[in-house]
Protein backbone atom coordinates (compact mmCIF):
# COMPACT_ATOMS: atom_id res chain seq x y z
CA UNK A 1 0.00 0.00 0.00
CA UNK A 2 1.11 3.64 -0.53
CA UNK A 3 -0.46 7.09 0.08
CA UNK A 4 -1.80 8.75 -3.25
CA UNK A 5 -1.95 12.76 -3.37
CA UNK A 6 -5.19 14.26 -5.18
CA UNK A 7 -6.77 16.94 -6.86
CA UNK A 8 -7.50 19.44 -3.95
CA UNK A 9 -3.40 19.61 -2.99
CA UNK A 10 -2.34 23.39 -1.94
CA UNK A 11 1.28 23.00 -2.30
CA UNK A 12 1.95 24.33 1.08
CA UNK A 13 4.50 21.74 1.31
CA UNK A 14 3.46 20.91 5.02
CA UNK A 15 3.54 17.06 4.47
CA UNK A 16 6.99 16.93 3.22
CA UNK A 17 9.25 17.55 6.68
CA UNK A 18 6.77 14.75 8.25
CA UNK A 19 8.02 11.99 5.42
CA UNK A 20 10.43 10.13 7.09
CA UNK A 21 11.83 8.63 3.79
CA UNK A 22 11.66 11.81 1.85
CA UNK A 23 9.62 10.68 -1.22
CA UNK A 24 7.70 13.55 -1.35
CA UNK A 25 7.92 16.17 -4.22
CA UNK A 26 9.13 18.86 -5.43
CA UNK A 27 11.07 20.35 -2.26
CA UNK A 28 10.55 23.66 -1.85
CA UNK A 29 14.01 24.12 -2.69
CA UNK A 30 13.65 21.79 -5.87
CA UNK A 31 13.65 24.31 -9.49
CA UNK A 32 10.38 23.16 -10.09
CA UNK A 33 8.46 23.54 -7.34
CA UNK A 34 7.26 27.25 -8.06
CA UNK A 35 6.29 25.69 -11.36
CA UNK A 36 4.20 22.82 -10.13
CA UNK A 37 0.24 22.01 -10.44
CA UNK A 38 1.15 19.72 -7.01
CA UNK A 39 3.15 17.69 -5.15
CA UNK A 40 3.85 13.89 -5.65
CA UNK A 41 4.20 10.60 -3.55
CA UNK A 42 7.04 8.00 -5.07
CA UNK A 43 5.24 4.86 -4.20
CA UNK A 44 8.35 2.85 -4.75
CA UNK A 45 9.35 4.61 -1.58
CA UNK A 46 6.67 5.40 0.52
CA UNK A 47 6.21 3.10 3.65
CA UNK A 48 2.90 3.54 4.44
CA UNK A 49 3.19 5.61 7.52
CA UNK A 50 0.87 8.23 6.75
CA UNK A 51 2.26 10.75 8.64
CA UNK A 52 1.60 12.90 5.48
CA UNK A 53 -2.08 12.61 5.93
CA UNK A 54 -1.92 14.13 9.34
CA UNK A 55 0.17 17.00 8.11
CA UNK A 56 -1.68 18.12 4.66
CA UNK A 57 -4.10 20.68 5.71
CA UNK A 58 -6.89 19.79 2.86
CA UNK A 59 -7.53 16.07 3.32
CA UNK A 60 -5.54 15.57 -0.48
CA UNK A 61 -3.72 12.55 0.78
CA UNK A 62 -5.50 9.02 0.44
CA UNK A 63 -4.23 5.47 0.86
CA UNK A 64 -4.22 3.82 -2.74
CA UNK A 65 -6.86 1.02 -1.18
CA UNK A 66 -9.21 3.96 -0.34
CA UNK A 67 -8.84 6.11 -3.02
CA UNK A 68 -12.68 7.42 -4.34
CA UNK A 69 -13.22 6.00 -8.02
CA UNK A 70 -12.53 9.68 -9.75
CA UNK A 71 -9.51 10.03 -7.93
CA UNK A 72 -7.75 6.57 -9.42
CA UNK A 73 -5.97 8.19 -12.10
CA UNK A 74 -3.51 9.88 -9.41
CA UNK A 75 -2.01 6.90 -9.13
CA UNK A 76 -0.85 7.14 -12.52
CA UNK A 77 -0.51 10.63 -12.26
CA UNK A 78 1.71 10.83 -9.18
CA UNK A 79 3.93 8.00 -10.54
CA UNK A 80 4.44 9.78 -14.17
CA UNK A 81 6.01 12.71 -12.33
CA UNK A 82 8.73 10.28 -11.21
CA UNK A 83 9.12 8.69 -14.16
CA UNK A 84 10.69 12.04 -15.40
CA UNK A 85 12.21 12.99 -12.59
CA UNK A 86 13.66 9.56 -10.24
CA UNK A 87 14.02 9.91 -6.56
CA UNK A 88 17.12 10.87 -5.30
CA UNK A 89 17.00 10.49 -1.41
CA UNK A 90 19.92 8.53 -0.35
CA UNK A 91 21.02 11.89 1.49
CA UNK A 92 18.15 12.71 3.74
CA UNK A 93 18.93 15.68 5.49
CA UNK A 94 17.10 15.77 9.43
CA UNK A 95 14.64 18.52 9.83
CA UNK A 96 17.08 21.49 12.29
CA UNK A 97 15.76 22.56 15.35
CA UNK A 98 12.89 25.12 14.88
CA UNK A 99 14.03 28.91 15.57
CA UNK A 100 13.33 29.99 19.10
CA UNK A 101 13.91 33.59 19.93
CA UNK A 102 14.94 34.22 23.07
CA UNK A 103 12.92 34.96 25.96
CA UNK A 104 15.54 37.46 28.00
CA UNK A 105 14.51 40.41 25.80
CA UNK A 106 10.91 42.74 24.64
CA UNK A 107 9.12 40.27 22.11
CA UNK A 108 9.30 40.67 18.31
CA UNK A 109 5.96 42.79 17.27
CA UNK A 110 4.80 42.48 13.66
CA UNK A 111 1.86 43.93 12.00
CA UNK A 112 0.56 41.90 9.23
CA UNK A 113 -1.76 43.82 6.62
CA UNK A 114 -4.32 41.06 5.06
CA UNK A 115 -5.62 38.18 6.70
CA UNK A 116 -5.48 35.97 3.35
CA UNK A 117 -3.32 33.16 2.97
CA UNK A 118 -0.28 35.20 2.31
CA UNK A 119 -0.62 36.90 5.78
CA UNK A 120 -1.92 34.27 7.79
CA UNK A 121 1.35 32.07 7.07
CA UNK A 122 3.53 34.80 7.97
CA UNK A 123 1.80 35.49 11.07
CA UNK A 124 1.91 31.57 11.84
CA UNK A 125 5.71 31.30 10.70
CA UNK A 126 6.51 34.14 13.46
CA UNK A 127 4.69 32.84 16.02
CA UNK A 128 6.80 29.37 15.71
CA UNK A 129 9.43 31.81 16.72
CA UNK A 130 8.10 32.14 20.11
CA UNK A 131 8.99 35.07 21.79
CA UNK A 132 6.81 37.18 19.11
CA UNK A 133 3.23 39.21 19.61
CA UNK A 134 1.22 39.38 15.69
CA UNK A 135 -1.39 42.20 15.13
CA UNK A 136 -3.84 41.18 11.96
CA UNK A 137 -5.71 44.00 10.19
CA UNK A 138 -7.65 43.54 7.47
CA UNK A 139 -10.19 45.87 5.33
CA UNK A 140 -12.80 43.27 5.62
CA UNK A 141 -14.52 42.18 8.86
CA UNK A 142 -14.42 38.63 8.37
CA UNK A 143 -10.72 37.52 8.01
CA UNK A 144 -9.12 34.57 5.33
CA UNK A 145 -9.05 36.19 2.06
CA UNK A 146 -9.15 34.66 -1.41
CA UNK A 147 -10.14 31.69 0.81
CA UNK A 148 -13.16 32.69 2.48
CA UNK A 149 -13.77 34.71 -0.97
CA UNK A 150 -12.23 33.19 -4.02
CA UNK A 151 -12.63 29.34 -3.40
CA UNK A 152 -15.11 28.02 -5.36
CA UNK A 153 -18.08 26.34 -2.61
CA UNK A 154 -18.06 22.99 -4.44
CA UNK A 155 -14.21 23.22 -2.63
CA UNK A 156 -15.11 23.27 0.69
CA UNK A 157 -12.56 20.86 1.44
CA UNK A 158 -9.98 23.53 -0.23
CA UNK A 159 -11.07 26.08 2.45
CA UNK A 160 -9.77 23.47 5.56
CA UNK A 161 -6.34 24.95 5.29
CA UNK A 162 -7.94 27.88 7.78
CA UNK A 163 -8.35 24.99 10.31
CA UNK A 164 -4.55 25.69 10.49
CA UNK A 165 -5.04 28.93 11.19
CA UNK A 166 -7.71 29.21 13.71
CA UNK A 167 -5.24 27.17 15.47
CA UNK A 168 -2.33 29.10 15.57
CA UNK A 169 -4.28 32.18 16.41
CA UNK A 170 -5.74 31.31 19.48
CA UNK A 171 -3.03 32.71 21.59
CA UNK A 172 -2.77 35.49 23.32
CA UNK A 173 0.26 36.64 21.09
CA UNK A 174 -1.79 37.02 17.92
CA UNK A 175 -4.74 39.65 18.01
CA UNK A 176 -6.95 40.86 14.96
CA UNK A 177 -8.02 43.94 13.93
CA UNK A 178 -10.81 43.37 10.77
CA UNK A 179 -12.95 46.12 9.43
CA UNK A 180 -9.98 48.53 9.76
CA UNK A 181 -8.37 49.67 6.59
CA UNK A 182 -5.25 50.52 6.93
CA UNK A 183 -4.26 53.69 5.17
CA UNK A 184 -7.46 55.11 5.56
CA UNK A 185 -8.19 54.23 9.87
CA UNK A 186 -4.29 53.90 10.30
CA UNK A 187 -1.77 54.92 8.51
CA UNK A 188 1.63 53.02 8.02
CA UNK A 189 3.55 55.33 10.39
CA UNK A 190 1.18 54.58 13.25
CA UNK A 191 1.95 51.08 12.43
CA UNK A 192 5.65 51.57 12.55
CA UNK A 193 5.37 53.38 16.25
CA UNK A 194 3.71 50.45 17.47
CA UNK A 195 5.64 47.68 15.72
CA UNK A 196 9.34 46.25 14.82
CA UNK A 197 8.00 44.92 11.46
CA UNK A 198 5.02 45.49 9.22
CA UNK A 199 4.08 43.17 6.70
CA UNK A 200 2.10 43.79 3.55
CA UNK A 201 -0.34 41.11 2.44
CA UNK A 202 -2.52 43.16 0.62
CA UNK A 203 -3.20 39.93 -2.37
CA UNK A 204 -4.14 41.05 -6.58
CA UNK A 205 -7.40 42.36 -5.73
CA UNK A 206 -7.14 44.13 -9.74
CA UNK A 207 -8.61 41.85 -12.67
CA UNK A 208 -6.77 42.62 -16.48
CA UNK A 209 -8.81 43.80 -19.38
CA UNK A 210 -9.18 42.17 -22.27
CA UNK A 211 -8.81 45.72 -24.27
CA UNK A 212 -11.60 45.09 -26.95
CA UNK A 213 -14.39 47.04 -28.57
CA UNK A 214 -17.03 46.75 -26.07
CA UNK A 215 -15.76 45.38 -23.26
CA UNK A 216 -17.52 47.69 -21.31
CA UNK A 217 -21.32 47.24 -22.53
CA UNK A 218 -23.75 45.52 -19.89
CA UNK A 219 -23.82 41.95 -19.82
CA UNK A 220 -19.68 42.18 -19.83
CA UNK A 221 -17.55 41.08 -16.49
CA UNK A 222 -14.64 40.30 -15.03
CA UNK A 223 -14.82 36.99 -13.59
CA UNK A 224 -13.33 38.35 -10.25
CA UNK A 225 -16.80 40.46 -9.87
CA UNK A 226 -18.64 37.04 -10.22
CA UNK A 227 -16.20 34.95 -8.11
CA UNK A 228 -16.63 37.63 -5.12
CA UNK A 229 -20.31 37.83 -5.87
CA UNK A 230 -20.92 34.05 -5.25
CA UNK A 231 -18.97 33.81 -2.43
CA UNK A 232 -20.53 36.51 -0.18
CA UNK A 233 -17.61 39.40 -0.83
CA UNK A 234 -19.62 42.65 1.55
CA UNK A 235 -18.41 44.49 -1.94
CA UNK A 236 -19.82 42.64 -4.25
CA UNK A 237 -23.60 41.56 -2.71
CA UNK A 238 -25.61 43.64 -4.68
CA UNK A 239 -23.80 42.88 -8.37
CA UNK A 240 -26.39 41.93 -10.77
CA UNK A 241 -25.46 39.30 -13.28
CA UNK A 242 -27.83 38.39 -16.60
CA UNK A 243 -28.58 35.00 -16.00
CA UNK A 244 -31.88 34.92 -18.51
CA UNK A 245 -30.08 33.73 -21.64
CA UNK A 246 -29.29 30.06 -22.33
CA UNK A 247 -25.30 30.63 -22.77
CA UNK A 248 -22.28 32.35 -21.17
CA UNK A 249 -18.64 33.22 -22.60
CA UNK A 250 -15.84 32.94 -20.54
CA UNK A 251 -12.51 34.54 -22.02
CA UNK A 252 -9.65 32.97 -20.36
CA UNK A 253 -9.27 29.29 -19.07
CA UNK A 254 -7.29 28.86 -16.00
CA UNK A 255 -9.02 27.67 -12.94
CA UNK A 256 -11.03 30.63 -12.22
CA UNK A 257 -12.89 30.29 -15.61
CA UNK A 258 -13.42 26.44 -15.01
CA UNK A 259 -14.71 27.30 -11.21
CA UNK A 260 -17.05 30.19 -12.91
CA UNK A 261 -18.01 27.69 -15.15
CA UNK A 262 -19.27 24.82 -12.77
CA UNK A 263 -20.88 27.37 -10.14
CA UNK A 264 -22.76 28.67 -13.69
CA UNK A 265 -23.95 25.23 -14.57
CA UNK A 266 -24.02 23.04 -11.45
CA UNK A 267 -27.44 21.54 -10.37
CA UNK A 268 -28.59 24.64 -7.59
CA UNK A 269 -29.53 21.70 -5.17
CA UNK A 270 -25.75 20.78 -4.80
CA UNK A 271 -24.63 24.42 -4.52
CA UNK A 272 -27.51 24.55 -1.81
CA UNK A 273 -25.42 22.34 0.60
CA UNK A 274 -21.99 24.62 0.17
CA UNK A 275 -21.39 28.02 1.70
CA UNK A 276 -22.78 29.72 -1.49
CA UNK A 277 -24.27 32.90 -0.66
CA UNK A 278 -27.63 32.69 -0.52
CA UNK A 279 -28.49 35.65 -2.73
CA UNK A 280 -26.43 33.95 -5.56
CA UNK A 281 -27.68 30.28 -5.33
CA UNK A 282 -31.39 32.12 -5.27
CA UNK A 283 -30.27 33.66 -8.39
CA UNK A 284 -28.97 30.53 -9.84
CA UNK A 285 -31.65 28.53 -8.89
CA UNK A 286 -33.53 30.85 -11.54
CA UNK A 287 -30.80 30.91 -14.32
CA UNK A 288 -31.70 29.80 -17.86
CA UNK A 289 -28.21 29.33 -18.47
CA UNK A 290 -27.09 25.83 -20.31
CA UNK A 291 -23.84 25.91 -22.14
CA UNK A 292 -20.75 27.46 -21.20
CA UNK A 293 -17.90 28.48 -23.52
CA UNK A 294 -14.68 28.87 -22.22
CA UNK A 295 -12.37 30.66 -25.15
CA UNK A 296 -8.35 30.06 -24.80
CA UNK A 297 -6.12 32.15 -27.28
CA UNK A 298 -3.72 28.80 -27.55
CA UNK A 299 -3.94 25.27 -27.76
CA UNK A 300 -4.92 22.35 -24.51
CA UNK A 301 -0.93 22.06 -24.13
CA UNK A 302 -0.65 25.25 -23.12
CA UNK A 303 -4.09 26.14 -21.48
CA UNK A 304 -3.98 27.76 -18.07
CA UNK A 305 -6.03 25.30 -15.35
CA UNK A 306 -4.45 23.15 -13.61
CA UNK A 307 -4.36 19.30 -14.53
CA UNK A 308 -6.23 17.89 -11.22
CA UNK A 309 -9.27 21.11 -12.03
CA UNK A 310 -9.55 19.77 -16.24
CA UNK A 311 -9.55 16.13 -15.15
CA UNK A 312 -12.06 16.74 -12.21
CA UNK A 313 -14.57 18.14 -14.93
CA UNK A 314 -15.25 14.64 -15.96
CA UNK A 315 -17.02 13.41 -12.83
CA UNK A 316 -19.78 16.37 -13.31
CA UNK A 317 -23.44 15.03 -12.82
CA UNK A 318 -25.61 16.63 -15.86
CA UNK A 319 -22.68 18.44 -17.71
CA UNK A 320 -21.30 17.49 -20.72
CA UNK A 321 -17.49 18.53 -21.56
CA UNK A 322 -17.14 19.37 -25.77
CA UNK A 323 -13.75 20.19 -27.21
CA UNK A 324 -14.98 22.62 -30.12
CA UNK A 325 -13.28 22.26 -33.27
CA UNK A 326 -10.57 19.21 -32.25
CA UNK A 327 -8.87 19.01 -35.74
CA UNK A 328 -7.69 22.90 -35.22
CA UNK A 329 -7.29 22.17 -31.32
CA UNK A 330 -4.98 19.39 -31.96
CA UNK A 331 -3.20 19.64 -35.02
CA UNK A 332 0.26 20.87 -35.05
CA UNK A 333 -0.37 24.06 -33.56
CA UNK A 334 -3.01 23.08 -30.96
CA UNK A 335 -0.63 20.10 -29.30
CA UNK A 336 2.71 21.99 -29.61
CA UNK A 337 4.99 20.94 -26.48
CA UNK A 338 2.62 17.83 -25.82
CA UNK A 339 4.96 15.31 -27.71
CA UNK A 340 8.59 16.95 -26.42
CA UNK A 341 10.30 14.26 -24.47
CA UNK A 342 10.55 16.90 -22.36
CA UNK A 343 7.34 17.68 -21.91
CA UNK A 344 5.96 17.57 -18.04
CA UNK A 345 3.70 14.92 -17.32
CA UNK A 346 1.29 17.42 -16.66
CA UNK A 347 1.36 18.99 -20.11
CA UNK A 348 1.27 15.45 -21.61
CA UNK A 349 -2.27 14.51 -19.65
CA UNK A 350 -3.62 17.85 -20.19
CA UNK A 351 -3.67 17.19 -24.15
CA UNK A 352 -4.80 13.31 -23.27
CA UNK A 353 -7.75 14.79 -21.55
CA UNK A 354 -8.80 17.46 -24.57
CA UNK A 355 -8.74 14.48 -26.84
CA UNK A 356 -10.66 12.13 -24.21
CA UNK A 357 -13.23 15.14 -23.52
CA UNK A 358 -13.24 15.54 -27.75
CA UNK A 359 -13.93 11.41 -28.21
CA UNK A 360 -15.98 10.68 -25.80
CA UNK A 361 -20.20 10.56 -26.93
CA UNK A 362 -22.25 12.83 -25.54
CA UNK A 363 -24.02 12.05 -21.93
CA UNK A 364 -27.15 13.26 -23.49
CA UNK A 365 -26.99 16.02 -20.62
CA UNK A 366 -28.79 18.98 -21.09
CA UNK A 367 -26.24 21.08 -19.85
CA UNK A 368 -22.51 21.13 -21.74
CA UNK A 369 -18.98 23.15 -20.85
CA UNK A 370 -17.47 23.94 -24.28
CA UNK A 371 -13.63 24.39 -24.44
CA UNK A 372 -12.73 26.65 -27.74
CA UNK A 373 -8.83 26.75 -28.08
CA UNK A 374 -6.98 28.67 -30.24
CA UNK A 375 -9.28 31.54 -30.09
CA UNK A 376 -9.50 35.44 -29.03
CA UNK A 377 -12.33 37.93 -28.73
CA UNK A 378 -11.79 40.76 -31.55
CA UNK A 379 -15.11 42.16 -29.80
CA UNK A 380 -18.01 42.53 -28.26
CA UNK A 381 -21.21 43.54 -29.77
CA UNK A 382 -24.90 44.35 -29.09
CA UNK A 383 -26.92 47.66 -28.53
CA UNK A 384 -26.08 48.74 -25.26
CA UNK A 385 -25.37 45.56 -24.04
CA UNK A 386 -23.93 42.05 -24.74
CA UNK A 387 -25.65 40.20 -27.59
CA UNK A 388 -22.54 38.56 -29.13
CA UNK A 389 -19.10 38.22 -29.29
CA UNK A 390 -16.49 37.94 -32.21
CA UNK A 391 -13.71 35.35 -32.33
CA UNK A 392 -11.02 35.33 -34.09
CA UNK A 393 -8.88 32.22 -34.63
CA UNK A 394 -5.17 31.73 -33.99
CA UNK A 395 -2.51 29.90 -34.39
CA UNK A 396 0.75 29.42 -32.16
CA UNK A 397 4.65 31.11 -33.63
CA UNK A 398 7.47 29.90 -32.68
CA UNK A 399 7.56 30.84 -29.12
CA UNK A 400 3.95 29.33 -28.61
CA UNK A 401 2.50 33.16 -28.59
CA UNK A 402 -1.11 33.22 -30.31
CA UNK A 403 -0.93 34.32 -33.83
CA UNK A 404 -4.38 35.63 -35.57
CA UNK A 405 -5.06 33.95 -38.70
CA UNK A 406 -7.86 36.94 -39.63
CA UNK A 407 -10.62 33.76 -39.73
CA UNK A 408 -13.54 35.05 -37.23
CA UNK A 409 -16.76 33.55 -35.98
CA UNK A 410 -19.63 35.00 -34.03
CA UNK A 411 -20.88 33.40 -31.29
CA UNK A 412 -24.31 34.76 -29.75
CA UNK A 413 -24.61 35.19 -25.94
CA UNK A 414 -26.02 37.86 -23.53
CA UNK A 415 -23.20 37.43 -20.62
CA UNK A 416 -19.29 37.50 -20.70
CA UNK A 417 -16.86 36.89 -18.43
CA UNK A 418 -12.90 38.13 -18.90
CA UNK A 419 -11.15 36.03 -16.87
CA UNK A 420 -7.55 36.82 -17.94
CA UNK A 421 -5.53 37.05 -14.94
CA UNK A 422 -5.26 39.62 -11.51
CA UNK A 423 -3.66 42.32 -11.07
CA UNK A 424 -2.00 44.00 -7.95
CA UNK A 425 -3.35 47.13 -7.02
CA UNK A 426 -1.00 50.36 -5.45
CA UNK A 427 -0.94 50.46 -1.54
CA UNK A 428 -0.99 53.75 0.18
CA UNK A 429 2.14 54.98 1.45
CA UNK A 430 3.91 52.82 -0.48
CA UNK A 431 5.94 51.93 -3.84
CA UNK A 432 4.47 50.26 -6.35
CA UNK A 433 5.55 48.95 -10.00
CA UNK A 434 2.92 49.36 -12.22
CA UNK A 435 4.73 47.22 -15.15
CA UNK A 436 4.38 44.10 -12.93
CA UNK A 437 1.34 45.40 -10.60
CA UNK A 438 3.55 44.09 -7.43
CA UNK A 439 5.25 46.00 -4.17
CA UNK A 440 9.34 46.51 -5.36
CA UNK A 441 11.03 44.16 -2.70
CA UNK A 442 13.90 42.07 -2.52
CA UNK A 443 13.45 38.74 -0.43
CA UNK A 444 10.44 40.83 0.85
CA UNK A 445 12.05 43.69 1.78
CA UNK A 446 9.64 47.05 0.26
CA UNK A 447 12.35 49.01 -1.27
CA UNK A 448 13.18 52.17 -0.02
CA UNK A 449 11.10 51.39 3.48
CA UNK A 450 12.72 50.25 6.65
CA UNK A 451 11.17 47.58 8.27
CA UNK A 452 7.93 47.69 6.06
CA UNK A 453 7.93 43.95 3.92
CA UNK A 454 5.75 42.26 1.88
CA UNK A 455 4.23 38.71 0.99
CA UNK A 456 1.98 36.92 -0.84
CA UNK A 457 0.62 38.28 -4.88
CA UNK A 458 1.59 41.82 -3.84
CA UNK A 459 4.83 40.70 -3.87
CA UNK A 460 5.71 38.26 -6.38
CA UNK A 461 2.46 38.87 -8.72
CA UNK A 462 -0.72 36.55 -8.54
CA UNK A 463 0.90 33.02 -9.72
CA UNK A 464 0.72 29.97 -7.44
CA UNK A 465 -1.89 28.20 -5.47
CA UNK A 466 -2.60 28.64 -1.69
CA UNK A 467 -0.40 26.54 -0.45
CA UNK A 468 2.33 28.65 -2.67
CA UNK A 469 2.27 31.55 0.09
CA UNK A 470 3.88 29.22 2.63
CA UNK A 471 7.27 29.24 1.20
CA UNK A 472 6.61 32.83 -0.15
CA UNK A 473 5.74 33.48 3.63
CA UNK A 474 8.88 31.78 4.77
CA UNK A 475 11.28 34.00 2.86
CA UNK A 476 9.82 36.87 4.11
CA UNK A 477 9.61 36.12 7.85
CA UNK A 478 13.58 35.06 7.18
CA UNK A 479 14.13 38.54 6.25
CA UNK A 480 12.71 40.00 8.70
CA UNK A 481 13.95 37.80 11.30
CA UNK A 482 17.47 38.54 10.33
CA UNK A 483 16.89 42.10 10.32
CA UNK A 484 15.79 42.29 13.90
CA UNK A 485 18.62 40.27 15.08
CA UNK A 486 20.93 42.39 13.08
CA UNK A 487 19.26 45.25 15.54
CA UNK A 488 18.09 46.93 11.94
CA UNK A 489 13.99 47.82 13.46
CA UNK A 490 13.65 50.45 15.39
CA UNK A 491 12.06 49.67 19.00
CA UNK A 492 8.38 50.49 19.19
CA UNK A 493 7.13 53.59 20.94
CA UNK A 494 3.51 52.68 21.81
CA UNK A 495 2.64 49.50 23.11
CA UNK A 496 -0.43 46.73 22.30
CA UNK A 497 -3.12 48.23 24.83
CA UNK A 498 -1.97 51.83 23.38
CA UNK A 499 -2.58 50.49 19.58
CA UNK A 500 -6.23 48.74 20.79
CA UNK A 501 -7.61 52.54 22.03
CA UNK A 502 -6.10 53.86 18.75
CA UNK A 503 -8.42 51.58 16.31
CA UNK A 504 -10.63 51.24 18.42
CA UNK A 505 -11.23 55.22 18.70
CA UNK A 506 -10.83 55.35 14.87
CA UNK A 507 -13.27 52.32 14.05
CA UNK A 508 -15.32 51.71 17.55
CA UNK A 509 -17.20 48.15 15.60
CA UNK A 510 -14.17 46.84 14.13
CA UNK A 511 -13.77 43.55 14.94
CA UNK A 512 -11.48 41.90 16.95
CA UNK A 513 -10.32 38.12 17.76
CA UNK A 514 -13.46 37.06 20.38
CA UNK A 515 -15.88 38.91 17.59
CA UNK A 516 -14.20 36.85 14.73
CA UNK A 517 -14.74 33.28 16.66
CA UNK A 518 -18.70 34.21 17.83
CA UNK A 519 -19.03 34.68 14.16
CA UNK A 520 -17.21 32.36 12.78
CA UNK A 521 -19.34 29.99 15.57
CA UNK A 522 -22.50 31.62 14.46
CA UNK A 523 -22.11 30.79 10.64
CA UNK A 524 -21.42 27.11 11.16
CA UNK A 525 -24.36 26.63 13.79
CA UNK A 526 -26.31 27.96 11.44
CA UNK A 527 -24.75 25.69 8.21
CA UNK A 528 -25.32 22.61 10.45
CA UNK A 529 -29.04 23.23 10.64
CA UNK A 530 -29.25 23.58 7.20
CA UNK A 531 -26.78 20.87 6.40
CA UNK A 532 -24.18 23.06 4.82
CA UNK A 533 -20.49 24.19 5.99
CA UNK A 534 -21.45 27.63 7.07
CA UNK A 535 -23.97 30.38 6.17
CA UNK A 536 -22.03 33.43 5.43
CA UNK A 537 -23.06 36.65 6.87
CA UNK A 538 -24.61 35.95 10.35
CA UNK A 539 -23.52 38.57 12.97
CA UNK A 540 -24.53 37.71 16.33
CA UNK A 541 -25.72 40.49 18.98
CA UNK A 542 -22.34 41.84 20.98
Amino acid sequence: MTFVITQRCCNDASCIPECPVDCIRPRPDDPDFATTEMLYIDAATCIDCGACTEACPVDAIYSDFDLPPELERYVDINQAYFERNPLDNSAVTPPSAPRRLPTDRSPLRVAVVGSGPAGCYAAEQLLRLGNVQVEIFDRLPTPWGLIRNGVAPDHHETKKVVDRFGSAFRADATRMYLGVDVGADVTLDELRAHHHAVVYATGASGDRRMDVPGEDLAGSHSATEFVAWYNGHPDHADRQFDLSGDRAVIVGNGNVALDVARVLLLDPDVLAKTDIADHALKALRDSAIREVVVVGRRGPAQAAYSTSEFLALGGLTGIDVVVDDPESAFGASGATGSDDPDAAPSVRLKVDLAREYADAPSGGADKRIVFRYLSSPVSLDGDGRVESVTLVANTLGNDLAAVPTGRTEVVETSLVFRSVGYRGLPVAGLPFDEARGVLPNESGRVEGLDGVYTTGWIKRGPRGVIGTNRVDSAETVAALLEDFEAGRLSEPTGDREALTALVAERVPGFVDKARWQAVDAAEKAAGRSAGRPRVKGTLPED
